[in-house]
Formats: structure tokens, sequence, C-alpha cells
């Protein structure tokens, strides 16, 4: 088995708004050398010791798939699921996202599985934020 990371790619329209809202908007930290635009060059940030995320303009991104469709922005192929310390962290980060041009799509609430909240990022990718511990007792 490699040691290299895990790394989840995703279509994006705009790089630089993709950048500052992963790095600005969520606080995730950016990997590589910055190219002309200010933008790492591939643009992907660690999410953990294993695991990146590389954002990849659209065209770019039909090609290394082999000329597949891309889904549009209504569409979602898949869950980005990110667990949260507690319930106040899923606020939080939900919040963050909002404040930084996330769409909200759930609002954050215990369901039978978790406390969870989700999002949708400037391109329609879904990003789910649960914790395994519920909101404090009022």
């Amino acid at each position: 088995m490699t040691t290299a990371p895990f790394i989840v790619c995703l279509p994006i329209a705009d790089r630089r708004t993709s950048f500052a809202f992963y790095r600005d908007g969520l606080g995730f930290e950016p990997v590589g050398e910055v190219a002309d635009d200010g933008v790492p060059e591939p643009l992907q940030f660690a999410l953990n010791d294993g695991v990146r995320l590389m954002l990849i303009p659209t065209v770019g991104f039909g090609w290394v798939a082999g000329g597949r469709d891309i889904a549009p922005k209504e569409s979602s192929e898949c869950l980005l699921n990110l667990p949260a310390e507690n319930a106040a962290a899923v606020d939080e980060l939900v919040e963050r996202a909002r404040r930084a041009g996330a769409e909200t799509v759930s609002a954050p609430g215990q369901r039978p599985w978790a406390y969870e909240g989700s999002f949708a990022d400037p391109d329609g990718h879904v990003w789910v934020i649960t914790s395994q511990e519920g909101p404090a007792p009022s």
C-alpha cells in the first residue's frame, strides 16, 4: 500500500473563487507552489495527513475524466462528509461556509444518526458536517 495521500478531485468553475472559499471560508490549508494567478497549482488542500482535496477547472476535469460529462451544478453524485468535534462545531462550520458563499442545504440539527448540517459550495458540491455528540441539553 502506498503512503501517498488519498486525493478527492472536484470540478470547479473558477480557481480564485474556490481557492478563497476553501482557504478563507472553511480554513483549509492549501498545498503547493503558488502560480502566476496567486493560486496554488495544482489547487489542493490538505484535509488531514492522508487526504487532500484537489479542485480542477471544469474543462480540465472533463479531460481527466476521459471526456465524460460532468454533473450539472444542481446534481450531486457524491456527498463529502466532514466530521466535527461537537454540535457547536457543526453549527460554526455550516455558518462559516454560508458567510463565505455556500448555500445551506440542511440547517444543523439532530438527526436519528448524528447531529449534522450541510451546505453546497460555490460549485454545488454538497458537504455534510456531522458530530456524534449532540447539542448540550437546555
